[in-house]
């Protein structure tokens, strides 16, 4: 009722509250991933092993959360978006406790597992209950909202857990969770409607086949760069996923229910944001991972030191915000992605030219730029991704647009650590001890796969997109 009375008086847009909650829902699931990174030799020395051993505790979240999200949208339709939101901000808000409650290794990973599931189901569901009924032209205000997690959790995340792990106890990594589980469960409640769709039976060969199809192939490339000298072993696991994906593609093309369909590629500028858009992606989410590594390891940072020029790249990511609504609307899509995709690429260049003698300014100007592109270059993407998609295909876009980002995600981080090692072997370095060469090495495969993407933003033309962007539809409908 109070809610109600509140948007009478303009004090409250019940659309932009929604928005916020999957935007701060979106922000925990990807904390989650990132924050336990600079904890991880304090909870190893908890548990009484190598900090090397606690790696799965981030991939075994990773690969839950990939595993689970074709499952998403068919819950959703089957008992109701605000059931599945709540259950599986519950099951995330259980499971951090349970993290937080673990003596073990096997209990931590267990319960790093659960967080998994309850991730994979939070983002994709809110996302859909934001996509599917929302106006087109409210589409760049809310995905701006919705992207601002994306941006800051991978750069907030490590610097927050070393902060929680130094001044209090790694516990409270996890059990930071509750509150805002609990305040997220309440918004929930008040906010959004309980909306089912039609839904046939649950194609589990289509589950299982798309599942394990993603999660091996991440798990192939992460051996990979742990393990360069079993290459064979990697190429096995790798070659596996692709053929179980490519096994699950050919599934839910032809079968009668399926989890999810491909409809949305027929849109050009859906499929602008799976082939160019992933490429890209895969750049930007490298920058949290070979950043802070490269002030340690290749420069004698602290990591205190190393964490406070990377809030730089936060800064930069909020900064550009509340120009990208004009900037899409005066230059349109096309024209700003490919000088932004440019852009980043010299960003990636820029800290390969880094050197001992670069100061600390420069450094933070440098990743400041690079925070502009890369919060301009993922709005534009999550923009122009629903752009043309209608209502009636947004869940199959948005399941399959959620399981392409979360790969996109690990693939960063894992693509990262090969480019390391590969670097280190090319200049026959030892493996634990890579220095300032190894990174600009590294910076510079980042800087191509970047340059590679803008291959996809030249097949746009000048007027894809154009229906979301509000003064560029009012000149076409006036001239």
């Amino acid at each position: 009722m109070w809610l109600e009375w509140l948007e009478r008086l303009k004090l409250f847009n019940k659309e932009v509250a929604t928005a916020l909650l999957v935007a701060g829902a979106l922000f925990m699931e990807i904390l989650d991933a990132t924050v336990i990174t600079t904890a991880l030799p304090v909870i190893a020395a908890d548990f009484g092993i190598a900090a090397a051993h606690l790696s799965i505790g981030v991939s075994a979240y990773l690969v839950a959360v990939t595993l689970f999200i074709p499952l998403s949208g068919y819950v959703a339709d089957r008992f109701g978006a605000r059931t599945i939101f709540v259950a599986a901000i519950a099951l995330f808000t259980i499971a951090s406790v349970l993290c937080g409650l673990s003596t073990n290794l096997v209990e931590f990973t267990l319960a790093r597992v659960l967080q998994g599931i309850g991730g994979a189901m939070m983002v994709p569901v809110g996302r859909l209950v934001v996509f599917r009924d929302l106006p087109k032209e409210q589409l760049v205000k809310t995905v701006a909202i919705i992207t601002w997690p994306a941006l800051s959790a991978p750069i907030l995340g490590p610097v927050i857990g070393g902060y929680i792990a130094t001044h209090f106890s790694w516990q409270w990594i996890f059990y930071m969770n509750v509150p805002l589980g609990m305040l997220a469960i309440v918004a929930t409640l008040y906010l959004l409607k309980n909306t089912k769709g039609e839904v046939g039976r649950f194609n589990l060969k289509g589950f299982l086949l798309t599942g394990l199809g993603f999660a091996l192939f991440m798990a192939g490339i992460e051996y990979l760069a742990s393990n360069t000298d079993k290459l064979l072993h990697a190429v096995g696991i790798i070659f596996t996923g692709l053929l179980l994906m490519i096994l699950a593609i050919r599934h839910v093309k032809r079968a009668a229910f399926p989890l999810f369909s491909f409809d949305a590629m027929q849109y050009k500028t859906f499929r602008l944001s799976v082939y160019g858009g992933s490429v890209v992606r895969i750049a930007l989410g490298s920058a949290p991972f070979l950043v802070p590594l490269m002030l340690q390891l290749g420069l004698d940072y602290t990591p205190v030191e190393a964490g406070s020029l990377l809030l730089w790249l936060f800064a930069g990511n909020l900064a550009i915000k509340p120009a990208t609504t004009w900037i899409m609307n005066t230059f349109g899509f096309k024209r700003v992605l490919i000088v932004n995709g440019i852009l980043i690429a010299a960003g990636f260049i820029a800290l390969a030219l880094i050197t001992k003698n670069t100061s600390s300014l420069t450094i933070g100007i440098i990743l400041f730029i690079n925070g502009v592109t890369r919060s301009m270059h993922l709005t534009l993407l999550n923009t122009i991704a629903f752009a043309d998609v209608p209502a009636h295909e947004m869940r199959d876009a948005n399941t399959l647009s959620a399981i392409l980002m979360q790969m996109n995600r690990g693939l960063g981080i894992t693509l990262s650590a090969l480019a390391i090692a590969f670097a280190t072997f090319i200049l026959d370095q030892h493996a634990s001890s890579p220095d300032l060469s190894t990174f600009t090495l590294a910076m510079l495969f980042m800087a191509f796969i970047a340059f590679i993407s803008i291959a996809d933003s030249w097949l746009l033309s000048k007027e894809d997109g154009d229906s979301v962007l509000n003064k560029r539809k009012d000149k076409k409908q006036t001239s």
